[in-house]
């Protein structure tokens, strides 16, 4: 599988996002009873696109929120306590008390092939990434799917094949 060049996704996300980001506020504002449907259409072509494990930005630049569960979960699998884990790589936010990684790149990246180490027990927060099939998207866009255009090429992506849709459609000009 040939690696993602992310700086080019990177670029191409600045360079347009002001005009996809008032495209689709638009989208959201207007309604359109097809948008979930829409967006799921928007994300099937983005994914014979983009594939998630070539990219693994995420896990350089992001952190997941963690469960209780997840924590005990990992923990047992890499040998430690969910005590110790918790300790070596988490921290409590102190605004939200979500449970995070203390720091990036992910400690479960392997940063040679720039695969997740844990790929199959992950947490639910990395599985679910880049959340497109979230039944509140419209609720999501400004912070979810607008600030990670620039982080996330699926991202990015799928937002210019929605605005796509919806051009078509009439929903936006």
């Amino acid at each position: 599988m040939k690696k993602i060049d992310v700086s080019y996704y990177t670029r191409r996300a600045h360079a347009k996002k002001k005009s996809l980001s008032v495209e689709l506020r638009a989208v959201v504002k207007k309604k359109p009873k097809s948008l979930l449907a829409d967006v799921k259409k928007a994300t099937e072509e983005t994914w014979k696109e983009i594939s998630c494990v070539a990219c693994g930005n995420c896990c350089s630049g992001m952190t997941p929120t963690w469960k209780k569960s997840e924590i005990k979960r990992v923990a047992d699998h890499v040998g430690l306590s969910p005590a110790q884990y918790y300790d070596k790589y988490l921290y409590t936010e102190e605004k939200s008390g979500d449970v995070m990684n203390d720091s990036t790149p992910c400690q479960h990246l392997d940063k040679k092939n720039g695969l997740c180490t844990i790929y199959e027990i992950r947490p639910s927060d990395c599985a679910e990434f880049p959340h497109f099939h979230r039944k509140d998207f419209a609720d999501q866009v400004e912070e979810v799917f607008i600030p990670n255009m620039p982080r996330c090429p699926a991202t990015l992506v799928m937002v210019e094949k929605l605005n796509a849709i919806m051009r078509e459609k009439g929903v936006i000009k």
